[in-house]
């Protein structure tokens, strides 16, 4: 069979291309499930593989597309039947081998999850990635026993993917949000998503010569790194937590190790590729019940694959409000349940 897929492309010169084309499905990775795409979603990361990054693209020609919802075309093992609608995300799709923007893909079975009840294949897809990010940082800061009466808790980045689904999470949860953005427009949104307040970035970050400032936060989720990080961790209340998942702001951290020994402040380090499938399942099934999105759709735009491109440099330039979900087979893949 043949498919269409978006491919990134390296000229002799070093220059990349990216087009929509027909790609065959000999040309599909090993693995025991073959996938009929429905949908796929925007990241960080597939725009830095669509324009060829090293650290990511080990060859050529490459298909982005780190997260994927769609069912079963085949499979070669008793856990997986065709039509069966599941959801991948993370580990090497769209990164070392081929990813989501193509009509199917072949993975290993043991990346493979069922789509929880609860949620259909453009639900998934606003989550994606993102979403199982943020759920993981709002794990990791209840597993530290961070609760609601303990005080705020800050979010930054939060009109971005990760930071918006984390406000929202949080805010069903009963914690009070801050919110941090630079994006005025985001300010309504984030507040019903859940966020208490929503402030600029000059309200959270401080010289980064002092190593210790005024105890704000019980616990934070930081999509940004660098002095956002440093920021956010200076300003940590005793015994709170920092789950930290980005570096668009710098992967350095001007600062000293006081909150940590003088605070006893925990940096959570949060990594959702290559989580234990077992892990992922949890968070997903959280979001298909208690965690449920209520507003999950005013977080996301629709957008065909063949318009895709355009994209890749609106994300990398931190333009994009919320989550991009890729329509590639779309309502022709059937939800079955």
């Amino acid at each position: 069979m043949d498919f269409e897929a978006l491919f990134v492309t390296k000229s002799s010169d070093g220059q990349t291309c990216i087009s929509i084309g027909r790609a065959q499905s000999s040309q599909l990775p090993p693995g025991e499930v073959v996938i009929r795409v429905a949908y796929s979603s925007l990241n960080y990361k597939d725009a830095l593989a669509a324009r060829g990054h090293p650290g990511i693209v080990k060859k050529f020609p490459h298909v982005p597309g780190i997260d994927v919802a769609g069912a079963v075309e085949e499979s070669g093992v008793y856990e997986f039947v065709p039509g069966d609608p599941v959801i991948v995300t993370g580990y090497e799709l769209g990164a070392e081998r081929w990813g989501g923007y193509a009509e199917f893909v072949r993975v290993p079975a043991d990346w493979v999850l069922p789509l929880p009840k609860g949620l259909d294949f453009v639900d998934a897809m606003t989550l994606g990635t993102a979403g199982l990010t943020a759920g993981l940082c709002v794990d990791a800061l209840l597993s530290h026993g961070i609760s609601t009466e303990k005080g705020q808790i800050v979010v930054s980045g939060a009109s971005g993917g990760v930071g918006s689904i984390a406000v929202a999470i949080l805010g069903k949860l009963g914690f009070d949000v801050v919110a941090v953005t630079g994006k005025a427009h985001a300010h309504e949104l984030l507040r019903e998503l859940g966020a208490g307040s929503v402030v600029g970035r000059e309200a959270v970050l401080a010289d980064p010569e002092k190593p210790l400032l005024s105890g704000r936060w019980a616990g934070g989720v930081d999509t940004v790194g660098g002095d956002m990080l440093s920021s956010i961790l200076r300003a940590t209340k005793h015994s709170g937590c920092v789950a930290a998942c980005g570096l668009a702001g710098g992967a350095h951290l001007r600062m000293t190790v006081y909150p940590f020994i003088l605070r006893g402040v925990t940096l959570a380090g949060i990594d959702a590729a290559w989580q234990p499938l077992a892990k992922k399942a949890a968070i997903w099934e959280r979001f298909a019940g208690p965690w449920r999105i209520e507003k999950l759709d005013r977080l996301r735009t629709m957008v065909p694959l063949k318009d895709l491109p355009m994209w890749f440099d609106r994300i990398l330039n931190g333009e994009v409000m919320g989550r991009i979900v890729v329509e590639v087979g779309g309502s022709r893949v059937p939800l079955k349940r």
